[in-house]
């Protein structure tokens, strides 16, 4: 069996598992126990995972949970899920994430909630008009120009499983790109240099997602070639939500909320706009879903409050709907 179908199974099983809740009599989820109150999720400092944070932690507070949102690297983030320091993790990136889940799957410290987004994608790009003043689609027409991209490419924080990859490729010597420089920085600080270079018509290669406002900001061009670093399909990715281990059955309600939680990439790229523009996550959030008050529907169904009331009607209260 693949990695990749004995990821597949697991969450298949933790599906099922869940699941089962929603045929237990409702009165078994009308609360969690107290010590369920205090949920914490964790944040790698990715703008799509705060803006997925923000709704959760947005709707679990109205429900009358009280989360807390830590900022972890992703080894880190990682690392306290299997010390039980971290209760769920919206952010698992697959297949680009593989290498921490097996580590974690070896001690059996998480749990497979769902998969909450479909259609993302991840590896590098460039911008357009720099793509076709060089001629550069793929991975491979790089290295012919490497004066023109100054022999770097632009990750972000220090030990990103795709940051990894991109030094891996170059320590490789494949494409050519043998002495290249990967620059490490961080989300925020990449799309500066991104944005500095694209307003000068300067030629800059840099790790590139969607979901993610960079997509309307800047015209880009996502490179072909990099299936082996990155995946099929320009980096191809789903991502999941973990629990670590027992967690779904210690909290029962919290959990099949998390578990139907689910979003799209048009959502995320106006989440993260308005939080990349100074909104508060949780406020951003608040105001997407008093625009879409359809889509929590099926997020809150067979779901309480905290105190055992019908979760729609808080949020709806909450809302002013």
């Amino acid at each position: 069996m693949t990695l990749r179908s004995t990821w597949a199974v697991r969450a298949l099983a933790c599906s099922a598992a869940i699941s089962t809740l929603t045929l237990a009599p409702f009165a078994a989820l009308a609360a969690d126990p107290a010590e369920c109150k205090a949920i914490t999720l964790s944040d790698p400092g990715w703008t799509d995972i705060t803006a997925t944070n923000g709704v959760a932690a947005y709707l679990l507070e109205t429900l009358g949970y009280d989360p807390e949102v830590k900022t972890l690297s992703v080894p880190i983030g990682y690392q306290s899920m299997k010390n039980g320091e971290i209760d769920v993790f919206l952010g698992n990136w697959m297949p680009a994430q593989q290498a921490f889940i097996d580590d974690l799957n070896s001690v059996n410290a998480v749990e497979v909630l769902n998969k909450n987004l479909e259609g993302a994608k991840f590896t590098l790009a460039v911008p357009t008009a720099a793509a076709e003043k060089e001629g550069v689609k793929d991975f491979a027409d790089l290295s012919e120009h490497a004066d023109a991209f100054d022999q770097k490419i632009y990750g972000i924080e220090p030990g990103a499983p795709a940051n990894t990859n991109i030094q891996k490729m170059i320590d490789s010597g494949d494409f050519n790109l043998k002495d290249w420089e990967l620059v490490e920085s961080g989300e925020q600080a990449m799309l500066a240099q991104v944005e500095r270079a694209n307003n000068a018509g300067d030629a800059i290669v840099f790790l590139a997602w969607a979901p993610h406002p960079m997509n309307e900001r800047f015209d880009i061009t996502y490179l072909s070639g990099g299936d082996e670093y990155f995946g099929a399909n320009y980096g191809g990715a789903e991502v999941y939500t973990l629990a670590r281990t027992g967690w779904p059955e210690q909290c029962p309600n919290a959990a099949k909320f998390l578990s139907q939680l689910t979003f799209s990439v048009v959502m995320e790229n106006v989440l993260m706009g308005e939080i990349l523009g100074g909104e508060d996550p949780q406020d951003a959030a608040k105001a997407w879903l008093k625009e879409n008050p359809s889509a929590y529907e099926p997020w809150l169904a067979g779901v309480t409050t905290f105190e055992g009331e019908p979760a729609k009607e808080a949020v709806d209260q909450s809302l002013g709907l």
